[in-house]
């Protein structure tokens, strides 16, 4: 490996360590590091960077700035000064997005050891504040491969809508809504 090959491998990897750690601050952990998210999960930039430099974890906003641009599945939203994730938050924050129409169908992305839970009790947010839903089989399976082999159910989203379920589009194109039933769900045999 080459010099410049090995600087951009080393550019690679902070990236990521940046990533996981906006990811635990602005989704998980706040407090963890003196951080208070205002209402809809949004932190003062300067703020952040301050608060990881004093509890050991130095960036700089240009760092951000890459994490957050060269994140696969755009996390992270800035707006002027703020920052905040786009959804997968376990704290209390409001995100402020509107009612959406969704597709007729979206896609859920899992692993085979948990389908009996699902089968009982169709998918629920768990410890965050809504379930995740992909446009495409592609992402929903690239989800559930995160955890294992990749189970992908199909979420007829149009009957849920048309039922009464409310649908949410995050900024970075996923849909949320409070809980699928196992009726709106085609589960594998």
């Amino acid at each position: 490996m080459n010099t410049n090959q090995s600087e951009e491998t080393a550019h690679e990897r902070r990236t990521v360590k940046v990533s996981k750690y906006l990811s635990k601050h602005l989704r998980h952990r706040p407090e963890r590091i003196g951080l208070t998210l205002d209402s809809g999960g949004w932190v003062d930039i300067d703020t952040l960077v301050a608060a990881a430099a004093a509890h050991g974890f130095p960036f700089t906003r240009a760092e951000l700035d890459r994490a957050v641009a060269e994140n696969d599945k755009q996390r992270f939203a800035i707006d002027g000064d703020r920052i905040r994730a786009s959804q997968g938050h376990t704290v209390a924050v409001e995100l402020g997005l509107p009612p959406s129409e969704p597709p007729a169908y979206l896609y859920h992305g899992t692993v085979a050891r948990n389908l009996d839970a699902i089968r009982a009790e169709g998918l629920r947010p768990m410890a965050r504040h809504d379930v995740h839903l992909s446009a495409d089989r592609d992402t929903a399976t690239r989800v559930g491969a995160r955890r294992g082999r990749p189970v992908v159910l199909s979420v007829d989203a149009g009957a849920m809508h048309r039922d009464g379920h409310e649908f949410r589009l995050s900024a970075n194109g996923v849909w949320l809504t409070s809980a699928v039933p196992t009726a709106y769900l085609r589960l594998p045999d």
